[in-house]
């Protein structure tokens, strides 16, 4: 499946979106770093380790065991410190920018669609339980189909299921005025109500929310609910973190006003506000894999995938940016779909829960209340990241099997 006319591919990736910001922050981090060593200089050597970001702290503490280093010496590290890092993460943006790999899946046939929205089917005519993974609304459904060897969908084809996704699509002028209970109400029960038959339901990091609502509201289309990375308490653990997201909605007002939805560059924004400097340090560690290895590829498929992200609409990015991180409604049991309350308890069927013990975009302490909401689920702890459990290396063993095991059992 391709998600867009022109996917990402050799020659035409920009870099880490948006690159300016990134390379915004590498520069300031550069400057601070090499402005600030005097004052480094009046604590070194007994406190620069502690009073230093990593990996400068590595440089500190390697002088720190050098007592005859001179002050001048000291800064002359910190200078070949910061320079180096910032010629691995310009190598880094380089290699990926150039490498040859391009995803090309073979398209599965439409089942349904309705405005931006389709539906998959990967087994057409099979005769296993209906599985339909239903993803986010901010990133492309294609992490569930990634490359060869890493689509949890087509693994679940040859395992003898039928797995169904709903690729969402970026919104067009119809969806730019959806909210959640257009989402929700709307189009995914009307897929359910396509269905010939009630179907296991397995969402993934935000579509595990949308799915939650669906089958409390609609227990009789819904044999099973898999959450797999699901969020509930935004919260958890900590509250003025996701505070502080939420206190950026009204930064982003007049840009939604012209568009109609937040930007794709605007939610890499977002994101780059829990943790400024991860994409600088994932591309430094980038440039010095081989690049013809597998470990590469994995990488530039991934970063493609999110570089290749879904504008929200605007109604739903107000939900979701005041209603979900401002206030916390699901935690609070005051989500709404449609004016009802959207209470996990209320879910009577089977249920199972993946939290990844890695995961640094949903807080394990967030999904694990989702967890304890619900009446008996099944608890998985994979040891991976919030991608990583989707479409890693160990996907297989640690999510897909015990999935499988799992809708089969129900």
């Amino acid at each position: 499946m391709t998600a867009r006319a022109n996917p990402p591919g050799p020659l035409h990736r920009r870099g880490p979106r948006p690159l300016l910001l990134h390379l915004t922050l590498a520069m300031t981090r550069s400057a601070v770093s090499s402005g600030a060593w005097p004052s480094w200089s009046a604590i070194w050597p007994q406190r620069t380790a502690a009073a230093t970001a990593p990996p400068l702290a590595r440089l500190a503490e390697l002088l720190k065991r050098d007592g005859s280093a001179t002050e001048g010496q000291f800064a002359q590290a910190v200078l070949a410190e910061t320079w180096t890092q910032d010629r691995a993460l310009l190598k880094g943006i380089a290699a990926y920018r150039r490498h040859p790999y391009s995803r090309a899946m073979p398209e599965p046939p439409t089942l349904w669609h309705e405005g931006s929205s389709r539906l998959l089917d990967y087994a057409p005519g099979a005769g296993g339980p209906i599985i339909l993974f239903v993803p986010s609304l901010i990133n492309r459904s294609y992490i569930l189909d990634l490359m060869e060897n890493r689509s949890v969908l087509r693994w679940f084809a040859a395992a003898g299921m039928r797995p169904l996704l709903l690729d969402w699509g970026a919104p067009g002028a119809l969806e730019n005025s959806f909210t959640l209970t257009d989402y929700v109400a709307g189009r995914l029960e009307r897929v359910l109500g396509s269905l010939e038959e009630p179907v296991i339901l397995a969402g993934y990091c935000m579509g595990g929310l949308l799915t939650l609502a669906a089958a409390v509201r609609r227990p009789d289309r819904v044999r099973g609910l898999a959450l797999l990375a699901t969020p509930w308490d935004f919260h958890a653990p900590d509250a003025d973190r996701a505070r502080n997201l939420a206190a950026q909605l009204p930064a982003l007002e007049p840009a939604m006003a012209v568009t109609g939805n937040l930007s794709t560059d605007l939610l890499q924004m977002l994101f780059a506000c829990l943790d400024p400097f991860d994409v600088t340090r994932k591309y430094r560690a980038f440039g010095r894999l081989e690049q013809s290895g597998a470990g590469a590829t994995m990488f530039v498929a991934i970063e493609d995938w999110l570089n290749d992200g879904i504008p929200l609409a605007a109604p739903v990015a107000r939900e979701c940016l005041g209603g979900w991180y401002g206030e916390n409604l699901p935690a609070r049991g005051a989500w709404r779909i449609a004016g009802a309350p959207i209470e996990p308890a209320a879910w009577k069927g089977p249920s199972f829960v993946a939290i990844p013990e890695r995961d640094r975009i949903v807080p394990p302490e967030s999904a694990i209340s989702l967890a304890t909401a619900l009446k008996s689920a099944a608890v998985h702890r994979p040891a991976a990241g919030h991608v990583g459990m989707a479409a890693g290396s160990r996907a297989e063993s640690e999510l897909w099997r015990p999935l499988r095991d799992w809708c089969a059992s129900i």
